[in-house]
């Protein structure tokens, strides 16, 4: 079940691969798109399940919320989709498009909408506190969506437009025809960058959690801040290059495009409040500090 060849000319001339769409076992046909957000979503929560007691979880709350940003992610991808593409979905023999998730139409930025909400539901009822579970979910976030975008590779989806650079990436177009247009492989651009602010956000959260000072409760929600800065930033200029955007009806403007620039904007002007408002001046009279004052007498959390 192949697609059109791709071309990487990065690697020679030559060089092209046709990656199969899916594989059929007994008749029935399963989508490798499919098994590669599941390996994301897998990673992110082992991730998450091996780093849950610095954010006060227990090995039950990962798995729960989990569940529910499965379940509300997946949800809240579609209907994203669907409210962007509505001619797709509304009309005379279409409604059951709705549920044919196995042709694809998910974006991303509803399922981290709907998928966030469904976990803030579960914390509240729970008694959680959100902002650390945020920032667990922000690492793991970036784990299932550079490890996802490699879907978009395997479906010959998210590219966007023509160019000359030498790690394009040629799609053959038609398939079978041997013309091939060579675009920018946004799918990877994305996919780096979200390696590389998990490294950072990594690094720093080891940082930031590695003594009682740095585990006072006015930082939590930091991580996630940063997060929405890293993401909206890389992607709203990625999705100036991508070809296949939603936009807003009887607009030229992308949606996810502003909707990134609008969270980087509002998560730097949260980080910069939250950092003048909370600044504490060093003691100067070898009195502990308030951060310290916090957590006197209590565990180090493992």
């Amino acid at each position: 079940m192949n697609g059109p060849v791709i071309k990487l000319p990065l690697f020679g001339e030559g060089a092209a691969v046709n990656p199969p769409r899916g594989i059929t076992i007994f008749g029935f046909t399963i989508y490798l798109y499919g098994l590669i957000i599941a390996l994301g979503f897998g990673l992110a929560a082992l991730y998450v399940y091996r780093r849950r007691g610095r954010f006060g979880l227990t090995g039950d709350n990962v798995l729960d919320i989990f569940l529910c940003a499965i379940a509300g992610g997946i949800i809240g991808a579609r209907l994203y989709y669907i409210a962007f593409n509505p001619s797709e979905y509304f009309g005379a023999g279409k409604w059951l498009n709705i549920f044919k998730l196995r042709e694809g139409g998910l974006a991303i930025f509803g399922g981290i909408l709907l998928g966030g909400g469904a976990v803030a539901f579960y914390c509240r009822r729970k008694k959680l506190r959100l902002p650390s579970v945020l920032d667990a979910g922000a690492l793991g976030l970036l784990i299932g969506q550079s490890v996802g975008r490699w879907g978009n590779f395997i479906n010959r989806e998210a590219y966007g437009s023509v160019t000359s650079l030498p790690w394009r990436m040629g799609l053959e177009s038609p398939a079978g025809s041997g013309a091939f247009v060579f675009v920018h492989p946004t799918f990877l651009y994305e996919s780096l960058w979200n390696a590389l602010g998990f490294l950072l956000l990594h690094l720093f959260s080891r940082k930031r959690l590695s003594s009682k000072r740095h585990l006072n409760k006015r930082y939590e929600g930091q991580i996630f801040l940063l997060y929405a800065l890293w993401y909206g930033v890389g992607r709203a200029l990625i999705e100036g290059l991508r070809t296949d955007s939603l936009y807003i009806p009887g607009t030229p403007l992308r949606a996810s495009q502003l909707l990134a620039a609008a969270a980087a904007v509002a998560s730097l002007a949260a980080l910069i409040t939250l950092a003048v408002k909370h600044k504490t001046p060093a003691p100067s009279d070898g009195a502990p500090s308030e951060a310290d004052i916090d957590y006197i007498g209590e565990e180090d959390p493992k």
